[in-house]
């Protein structure tokens, strides 16, 4: 699997570029501030429809331009096929082309361009928030399963909803009546997305236990547990059992929701923690161990959905090299020679080497 080129017009700071790529290793070098993230945003979006940054569609066209157009040639699949993005300034529905015909889903594109990203933030992913944690496998689970992708929006659909009816219902407490049957919907796609997750988390950390033994030798034991909302007493249940033991828990929260006009708990809250021989790296690991948990993390989320797809996927690699050691340097870099790999730097020295080297500036090609 391989992008082999990509057209981008008012997106970001790009007004109009054409590149192609090596099969291999591209490595993106430029000052800061110049689009080499702006360049990698686009590539993700391509194979998936999300940003990794932007919190609206809109952020993402150029200053003062109506849309943004990516359009990009990629071999998957044993063949070559085309994916193109028209996203707006407004309110306008973006627009996506498969092999020249109009889509009207995300998941109708899946499996086309996988990606994964590993920038510096993912470092360390294990002593942030869960939300970031839950970006990890959402963005996975995704591109891995597209019914996942379309319950997640369905579920963040109605808990918008439900978020608006716990707001309203002091004002008007007649909306009040209609919140069951939200919550019933709620707890029908939760489950659905708790099952997925069990699964996935299961085989993440069974993959990430390989490469951290591999770096540390052996010393260590890399340990991952999933963690959902309390009533759950096995998310490898049926979806039905799920769905009952979701209900439950929403129940036990009806009067503390009202009251705070909050929707507080639920799948949108879950996440996973790590253990390293028995020990919370985000409470006392050290900065090494904590980052080359994060690795092992993102080279095994790389190594099943190679495995599940057939194909390695686009690997994307957002400035993250250089806030590494020599050691965890090499590690990364000897994990990665098959399949297309994107490399963004500042400076880089020994990294010309690798690869095909594109020099941005100002969001133009600067020709060497």
């Amino acid at each position: 699997m391989q992008l082999n080129n990509i057209l981008l017009r008012n997106f970001r700071n790009y007004s109009d570029l054409s590149l192609e790529f090596d099969p291999g290793v591209n490595l993106i070098v430029g000052d800061n501030a110049q689009g080499k993230t702006n360049l990698l945003e686009a590539i993700s979006y391509l194979g998936s429809g999300k940003s990794f940054r932007a919190l609206k569609t809109s952020e993402m066209v150029r200053f003062g331009e109506d849309f943004a157009d990516i359009a990009g040639s990629i071999f998957a699949e044993g063949r070559n096929q085309t994916l193109r993005w028209v996203i707006f300034n407004g309110s306008r529905p973006r627009q996506i082309w498969r092999n020249g015909a109009k889509k009207k889903t995300a998941g109708e594109i899946a499996g086309v361009l996988p990606t994964v990203l590993f920038c510096p933030e993912d470092l360390m992913v294990l002593k942030t928030g869960a939300a970031q944690r839950r970006r990890l496998g959402d963005h996975a689970l995704c591109q891995l399963r597209p019914n996942y992708d379309a319950a997640l929006t369905e579920y963040n659909r109605i808990l918008d909803q439900k978020s608006r009816i716990l707001k309203d219902h002091y004002d008007n407490p007649a909306v009040l009546e209609i919140l069951p049957e939200y919550n019933a919907r709620l707890c029908q796609v939760g489950a659905l997305l708790i099952s997925y997750r069990a699964r996935f988390y299961e085989s993440l950390g069974r993959e990430a236990g390989k490469f951290h033994g591999q770096f540390s030798g052996g010393a260590e034991d890399f340990a991952l547990e999933y963690k959902t909302v309390s009533t759950v007493r096995d998310p490898f249940a049926p979806v039905s059992t799920l769905t009952e033991d979701l209900q439950n828990h929403l129940e036990r929260h009806y009067r503390a929701e009202l009251e705070t006009a909050q929707c507080l708990t639920g799948p949108h809250k879950d996440d996973f923690s790590v253990a390293l021989s028995g020990i919370d790296p985000k409470s006392h690991g050290s900065q090494g161990q904590t980052r080359t948990a994060a690795i092992s993390l993102k080279l095994a989320q790389r190594e099943l959905m190679a495995r599940e797809m057939g194909e390695e996927p686009v690997l994307l690699l957002d400035d993250v090299l250089s806030e590494l050691d020599a050691g965890r340097q090499d590690f990364v870099l000897n994990q990665i020679v098959s399949g297309q790999v994107f490399i963004t730097c500042c400076e880089p020295g020994r990294f010309t080497k690798l690869g095909k080297t594109i020099e941005i500036r100002k969001g133009k090609l600067i020709d060497n």
